[in-house]
C-alpha cells in the first residue's frame, strides 16, 4: 500500500472521487486546507478596505492506493 496525497480545487472533489471508485479505491480522507501556486491569490473588499487574499481554499485528498494501482 502506498499513500497518496493530492492538494486539488473544491470543485474538482467529485472528479477525484469518482476516478478513484472507478479503479477500486474504497475510501479516502478529505481536509479542508489553504494554499496558493499558480494562481497567486487575488483582491478582496472588506468593509471599505482593499487587501490581498494570497492563500486559497484548497482540499487536501488521502487515499491509500493498492500497490499494483501506483
Amino acid at each position: 500500500m502506498k499513500l497518496i496525497t493530492a492538494v486539488v480545487k473544491p470543485f474538482k472533489l467529485d472528479d477525484v472521487r469518482t476516478a478513484l471508485s472507478e479503479i477500486g479505491v474504497q475510501g479516502m480522507t478529505v481536509t479542508e486546507v489553504k494554499g496558493f501556486g499558480r494562481q497567486k491569490g487575488h483582491t478582496e473588499l472588506y468593509r471599505g478596505a482593499e487587501y490581498a487574499v494570497d492563500f486559497l481554499p484548497k482540499l487536501r485528498v488521502e487515499a491509500a492506493i493498492p500497490d499494483n494501482l501506483v
